[in-house]
């Protein structure tokens, strides 16, 4: 799948430099129109002389821009205080906005709230996601979560077990991967300088004894008793129980430490493979074996992804995949989360409030058209329903179905970077 990952160019922030810095980049473009774009006749420079002056006046007030974070702050502030005009916008922290309001679809109210989030603007803050606990299987409440992690702004992150807490898709914290995905459903991948979305698969393989074994998947519940899984101590101390015929080998330095039928301890500084013995009978008595984990699409650098599902926008367009996604529960009108971002690499999470008379929710196709109307170039939607919460400055500030929220297993935080 073709992905474009959105890139910001860094400059030297400066504001000494800033008009010397504009000056030779203004010199070298006039040099390369002149070398690289000869006028067709005398009168060509002469007669489009108003354009190419305009353009460099842009490329000047761009380079402006990359050296001077006010004027970033200020293009940001501009760009909110527009699209918002006449609604209650607070400033979270510079580059950190919060938005509330009511549309009304078929006659009727929906509350939904709105964070949008510039990173170049806001860089003493981080946009991750976070674990309900120190092992997956577990679950706490949006503001437990936000309080845990010091964070000023918190959204209900990606789907979860009911029952355990074990996030179902793509998590990955600090280049880490938690989880592996589910039934490749879309995520948000969070770089230095900026996002890209696109259906997540595995590639994931353990080599040994000559043998190349593929890893169905990382962390995550057993969907076929075919399937070779790799647990990590993320999971918790002991590994789930083997397949019918199966059996689970113990890795730790590369070596293979333990092999049984049995549930095996999972090692601090090593993993368990649980799968049918016919495929990893093949690594017995092997010296070393490798495990290998990759992506797909291949994303070079990606600091974190959550995943969720379906696309809302995709490409400036309005996609709703929710058959392929294998999501088609997730149907009518219902509180939503989301998220995406814009060409200005601004992030927007949203709330939505529903299933009450006062704010009816929206359907996927509502949600997708509300989240390309705020500019978002590519949006995906999140966990939703009783799920739906957003926290901003130590409050609720969405009516969840039930008071406060339910617990749940991971979030989409803000909070200030370590040393900030």
């Amino acid at each position: 799948m073709d992905t474009l990952i959105k890139k910001i160019e860094y400059f030297i922030p400066f504001r000494t430099c800033e008009y010397v810095l504009t000056l030779s980049l203004f010199s070298i473009l006039v040099l390369t129109h002149t070398i690289f774009q000869p006028p067709i006749f005398a009168n060509d420079f002469i007669a489009n002389k108003a354009v190419n002056t305009n353009t460099l006046i842009q490329m000047s007030e761009y380079v402006k821009e990359g050296v001077n974070p006010e004027l970033k702050k200020e293009k940001f502030n501009e760009r909110i205080n527009q699209k918002y005009r006449g609604l209650k916008v607070t400033t979270i922290a510079d580059g950190i906005k919060h938005i509330r309001m009511v549309k009304y679809y078929n006659g009727k109210p929906v509350r939904i709230n709105v964070v949008e989030v510039n990173q170049e603007v806001a860089q003493n803050y981080e946009v991750k996601p976070a674990i309900a606990s120190v092992t997956l299987p577990n679950k706490r409440t949006v503001r437990t979560i936000a309080q845990k992690t010091n964070s000023v702004v918190a959204i209900n992150g990606g789907f979860f077990k009911p029952q355990t807490g074990v996030p179902l898709g793509t998590l990955m914290i600090n280049g880490k991967i938690y989880t592996g995905p589910i039934y490749d459903r879309v995520a948000l991948g969070i770089f230095e300088n900026g996002y890209d979305v696109g259906r997540v698969r595995l590639n994931a393989k353990i080599y040994g004894n000559n043998e190349i074994i593929k890893i169905d998947n990382i962390n995550q519940p057993r969907m076929l008793s075919s399937y070779v899984l790799a647990y990590t101590r993320d999971w918790g101390k002991y590994a789930p129980t083997s397949p019918k015929y199966g059996v689970q080998l113990q890795i730790v330095g590369n070596k293979i430490t333990a092999a049984s039928a049995n549930p095996l301890p999972i090692p601090e500084n090593g993993y368990v493979l649980v799968g049918p013995k016919a495929q990893l009978g093949k690594l017995f008595g092997a010296k070393s074996v490798n495990l290998q984990i990759g992506t797909n699409p291949k994303w070079d650098n990606v600091k974190h992804i959550i995943s969720g599902g379906p696309y809302l926008v995709k490409d400036n367009q309005i996609y709703i995949d929710m058959t392929a996604q294998k999501l088609q529960s997730i149907g009518g009108r219902n509180p939503r989360t989301a998220i995406g971002y814009t060409k200005d690499n601004d992030l927007i999470l949203v709330a939505v409030d529903g299933r009450e008379g006062s704010s009816i929710g929206l359907t996927l196709t509502e949600l997708a058209s509300f989240m390309k109307s705020l500019g978002c170039t590519n949006a995906i939607n999140l966990d939703g329903g009783g799920s739906t919460v957003m926290y901003v400055n130590g409050q609720i500030v969405n009516h969840p179905y039930q008071p406060g929220g339910i617990a749940l297993s991971n979030a989409l935080v803000i909070s200030k970077k370590y040393g900030s």
